[in-house]
Protein backbone atom coordinates (compact mmCIF):
# COMPACT_ATOMS: atom_id res chain seq x y z
CA UNK A 1 0.00 0.00 0.00
CA UNK A 2 0.55 3.41 -0.72
CA UNK A 3 2.95 4.75 2.47
CA UNK A 4 1.13 8.05 2.59
CA UNK A 5 -2.33 6.79 2.07
CA UNK A 6 -1.42 4.20 5.09
CA UNK A 7 -0.74 7.69 7.57
CA UNK A 8 -4.21 8.98 6.48
CA UNK A 9 -5.75 6.36 9.01
CA UNK A 10 -2.56 6.27 11.72
CA UNK A 11 -2.75 9.71 13.15
CA UNK A 12 0.79 10.68 11.86
CA UNK A 13 1.24 13.72 9.22
CA UNK A 14 0.93 13.00 5.65
CA UNK A 15 0.14 14.89 2.07
CA UNK A 16 -3.52 14.40 1.13
CA UNK A 17 -2.54 15.92 -1.92
CA UNK A 18 -0.65 12.67 -2.36
CA UNK A 19 -1.88 11.50 -6.28
CA UNK A 20 -2.74 8.13 -5.65
CA UNK A 21 -5.17 9.12 -2.51
CA UNK A 22 -5.90 11.94 -4.60
CA UNK A 23 -7.07 9.12 -7.54
CA UNK A 24 -9.26 7.20 -5.44
CA UNK A 25 -10.79 10.19 -3.62
CA UNK A 26 -12.19 11.79 -6.78
CA UNK A 27 -13.84 8.36 -7.97
CA UNK A 28 -15.60 8.45 -4.01
CA UNK A 29 -16.85 11.93 -4.99
CA UNK A 30 -17.92 11.00 -8.40
CA UNK A 31 -20.33 8.52 -6.34
CA UNK A 32 -21.46 11.56 -3.98
CA UNK A 33 -22.76 13.83 -6.63
CA UNK A 34 -24.68 11.15 -8.17
CA UNK A 35 -26.16 10.46 -4.78
CA UNK A 36 -26.96 14.06 -4.24
CA UNK A 37 -28.65 14.40 -7.33
CA UNK A 38 -31.24 11.25 -6.97
CA UNK A 39 -34.92 12.73 -6.95
CA UNK A 40 -37.09 11.82 -3.46
CA UNK A 41 -38.55 9.37 -5.34
CA UNK A 42 -35.98 7.62 -6.06
CA UNK A 43 -35.72 6.21 -2.53
CA UNK A 44 -34.99 2.79 -3.61
CA UNK A 45 -32.09 4.09 -5.55
CA UNK A 46 -30.05 5.76 -2.73
CA UNK A 47 -30.66 2.94 -0.44
CA UNK A 48 -28.69 0.83 -2.86
CA UNK A 49 -26.13 3.62 -3.53
CA UNK A 50 -25.24 4.24 0.44
CA UNK A 51 -24.55 0.70 0.73
CA UNK A 52 -21.81 1.30 -1.56
CA UNK A 53 -20.42 4.41 -1.00
CA UNK A 54 -20.23 3.83 2.74
CA UNK A 55 -17.62 1.53 4.23
CA UNK A 56 -20.34 0.11 6.32
CA UNK A 57 -24.30 0.57 6.57
CA UNK A 58 -26.70 -1.48 8.75
CA UNK A 59 -30.61 -1.79 7.66
CA UNK A 60 -33.44 0.93 7.61
CA UNK A 61 -30.60 3.90 7.15
CA UNK A 62 -31.47 6.74 5.15
CA UNK A 63 -29.15 9.84 5.04
CA UNK A 64 -31.62 12.99 3.33
CA UNK A 65 -29.14 14.63 0.72
CA UNK A 66 -27.44 17.01 0.03
CA UNK A 67 -24.80 14.64 2.19
CA UNK A 68 -21.42 15.87 1.92
CA UNK A 69 -18.19 13.81 2.80
CA UNK A 70 -14.35 14.19 1.75
CA UNK A 71 -14.34 10.27 0.44
CA UNK A 72 -17.60 10.05 -0.21
CA UNK A 73 -18.76 7.96 2.64
CA UNK A 74 -16.06 5.48 2.25
CA UNK A 75 -14.68 5.65 5.70
CA UNK A 76 -17.93 5.93 7.25
CA UNK A 77 -19.48 2.98 9.56
CA UNK A 78 -23.55 3.39 10.08
CA UNK A 79 -24.74 0.84 12.29
CA UNK A 80 -28.80 -0.25 11.81
CA UNK A 81 -31.69 2.49 11.73
CA UNK A 82 -29.58 5.68 11.32
CA UNK A 83 -30.83 9.13 10.14
CA UNK A 84 -29.30 12.11 8.91
CA UNK A 85 -31.11 15.36 7.82
CA UNK A 86 -29.81 17.79 5.98
CA UNK A 87 -26.17 19.02 5.14
CA UNK A 88 -24.60 15.57 7.18
CA UNK A 89 -20.59 16.72 7.03
CA UNK A 90 -18.27 13.61 7.09
CA UNK A 91 -14.96 14.62 7.00
CA UNK A 92 -14.35 11.18 6.55
CA UNK A 93 -10.48 11.24 6.03
CA UNK A 94 -10.50 8.55 8.15
CA UNK A 95 -13.35 6.36 9.74
CA UNK A 96 -16.22 7.86 11.65
CA UNK A 97 -18.34 4.74 13.43
CA UNK A 98 -21.81 5.34 14.47
CA UNK A 99 -24.24 3.48 16.64
CA UNK A 100 -27.67 1.76 15.90
CA UNK A 101 -30.51 4.00 16.31
CA UNK A 102 -28.39 7.86 16.33
CA UNK A 103 -29.95 10.42 14.92
CA UNK A 104 -28.30 13.59 13.30
CA UNK A 105 -30.12 17.28 12.81
CA UNK A 106 -29.43 18.94 9.94
CA UNK A 107 -26.03 20.88 9.62
CA UNK A 108 -23.81 18.65 11.55
CA UNK A 109 -20.10 18.02 11.32
CA UNK A 110 -18.07 14.66 11.65
CA UNK A 111 -14.44 16.11 11.39
CA UNK A 112 -11.53 13.75 11.67
CA UNK A 113 -9.19 15.82 9.81
CA UNK A 114 -6.62 18.25 11.63
CA UNK A 115 -4.24 20.33 10.54
CA UNK A 116 -0.86 21.21 12.38
CA UNK A 117 -0.66 24.59 14.58
CA UNK A 118 3.00 25.27 12.64
CA UNK A 119 2.62 27.34 9.96
CA UNK A 120 5.85 25.77 7.70
CA UNK A 121 3.75 22.22 8.00
CA UNK A 122 0.59 23.76 7.02
CA UNK A 123 2.40 25.93 3.97
CA UNK A 124 3.51 22.37 3.11
CA UNK A 125 -0.06 21.10 3.33
CA UNK A 126 0.50 18.66 5.90
CA UNK A 127 -2.67 16.98 7.87
CA UNK A 128 -3.47 14.13 10.34
CA UNK A 129 -6.53 12.84 11.38
CA UNK A 130 -8.29 10.79 13.96
CA UNK A 131 -11.28 8.75 13.69
CA UNK A 132 -14.72 9.46 15.00
CA UNK A 133 -16.71 7.16 17.36
CA UNK A 134 -20.60 7.62 18.13
CA UNK A 135 -22.36 5.33 20.24
CA UNK A 136 -25.72 3.76 19.47
CA UNK A 137 -29.31 5.94 20.23
CA UNK A 138 -27.47 9.23 20.17
CA UNK A 139 -29.45 12.61 19.15
CA UNK A 140 -26.94 15.11 17.55
CA UNK A 141 -28.88 18.68 17.32
CA UNK A 142 -29.02 20.75 14.71
CA UNK A 143 -25.34 22.66 13.58
CA UNK A 144 -23.14 20.36 16.27
CA UNK A 145 -19.93 20.25 15.29
CA UNK A 146 -18.04 17.08 16.54
CA UNK A 147 -14.11 17.55 16.48
CA UNK A 148 -11.08 14.79 15.33
CA UNK A 149 -10.62 11.93 17.98
CA UNK A 150 -14.05 12.27 20.01
CA UNK A 151 -16.05 9.77 21.03
CA UNK A 152 -19.65 9.86 22.60
CA UNK A 153 -21.27 7.42 24.68
CA UNK A 154 -24.41 5.58 24.04
CA UNK A 155 -27.62 7.59 24.24
CA UNK A 156 -26.10 10.91 24.65
CA UNK A 157 -28.12 13.55 23.40
CA UNK A 158 -25.67 16.83 22.41
CA UNK A 159 -27.90 20.15 21.74
CA UNK A 160 -27.75 22.40 18.96
CA UNK A 161 -24.63 24.12 17.94
CA UNK A 162 -22.53 22.37 20.29
CA UNK A 163 -19.00 22.42 19.52
CA UNK A 164 -17.64 18.34 20.98
CA UNK A 165 -13.89 18.98 21.62
CA UNK A 166 -13.62 16.15 24.27
CA UNK A 167 -14.99 12.93 24.78
CA UNK A 168 -18.27 12.78 26.25
CA UNK A 169 -19.54 9.47 28.34
CA UNK A 170 -23.16 7.49 28.04
CA UNK A 171 -26.53 8.82 29.08
CA UNK A 172 -26.09 12.45 29.19
CA UNK A 173 -27.26 15.50 27.92
CA UNK A 174 -24.53 18.32 26.95
CA UNK A 175 -24.67 21.40 25.04
CA UNK A 176 -22.34 24.42 24.78
CA UNK A 177 -19.23 26.23 23.17
CA UNK A 178 -17.18 23.85 24.04
CA UNK A 179 -19.80 21.14 24.91
CA UNK A 180 -19.91 20.22 28.40
CA UNK A 181 -21.94 18.05 30.32
CA UNK A 182 -25.36 19.50 31.39
CA UNK A 183 -27.01 17.02 33.14
CA UNK A 184 -27.64 13.13 33.18
CA UNK A 185 -30.60 11.40 31.41
CA UNK A 186 -32.58 10.43 34.64
CA UNK A 187 -36.27 9.98 35.71
CA UNK A 188 -37.45 13.34 34.33
CA UNK A 189 -36.98 12.04 30.79
CA UNK A 190 -38.75 8.64 31.83
CA UNK A 191 -42.18 11.01 32.36
CA UNK A 192 -41.75 14.40 29.73
CA UNK A 193 -40.37 14.66 26.13
CA UNK A 194 -40.11 18.47 26.35
CA UNK A 195 -41.01 20.83 28.95
CA UNK A 196 -43.72 20.12 30.70
CA UNK A 197 -45.01 18.27 27.66
CA UNK A 198 -46.14 14.43 29.51
CA UNK A 199 -45.03 11.04 27.71
CA UNK A 200 -48.97 9.40 26.95
CA UNK A 201 -48.39 5.97 27.79
CA UNK A 202 -49.39 4.65 24.81
CA UNK A 203 -46.83 5.46 22.79
CA UNK A 204 -43.94 3.80 24.96
CA UNK A 205 -45.99 0.67 25.37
Amino acid sequence: MNAMKERMHTGELYLPGDAEIMKEQTKCLDRLYDFNHTRPTEFAKREAMLKEMLAEIGENCYIEPPFHANFGGAHVHFGKNVYANFNLTCVDDTHIYVGDYTMFGPNVTLATAGHPILPELREKAYQYNAPIRIGKNCWIGAGVIILPGITVGDNTVIGAGSVVTKDLPSNVVAVGNPCKILREINDHDKEYYFKNRKIELRVVE
